[in-house]
């Protein structure tokens, strides 16, 4: 069995909050499910699937970089640097959990979701 880093298992420990559907509010942080779609043609926040939101990103899914070409795409997205941006889980799997602190924007589909509710 492989040992894990320190930040490896950290990571892996935290199971991030449960949703009842893909976004909600803690606070001022915005809670995000993501089913990421590496290696596409273009970067586009998509529709949601169930509880998670489908994010395309044109990164090939290699040693996590996918996953940090998502974080700068949302970074713009959102209107708020990378540091406020904090993968919670999922940094080498297409599943995954985002927190991203205080944005100043909110994309469409997550705006109309959000005031549905």
């Amino acid at each position: 069995m492989a040992r894990r880093s320190r930040t490896e298992t950290a990571a892996h420990s935290r199971k991030g909050a449960e949703l009842d559907s893909f976004c909600a509010w803690d606070g001022d942080t915005l809670v995000l499910n993501v089913l990421g779609k590496p290696g596409t043609s273009r970067d586009a926040i998509g529709k949601p699937k169930g509880r998670q939101l489908n994010i395309s990103v044109t990164e090939a899914p290699v040693a996590g970089r996918a996953t940090d070409h998502m974080v700068r795409f949302l970074a713009r997205a959102f209107e708020v640097t990378v540091n406020d941006i904090e993968v919670v889980f999922g940094r080498f799997n297409v599943n995954k959990q985002l927190r991203i602190r205080a944005p100043r924007r909110l994309p469409a589909v997550i705006r109309k979701h959000l005031s549905a509710g």
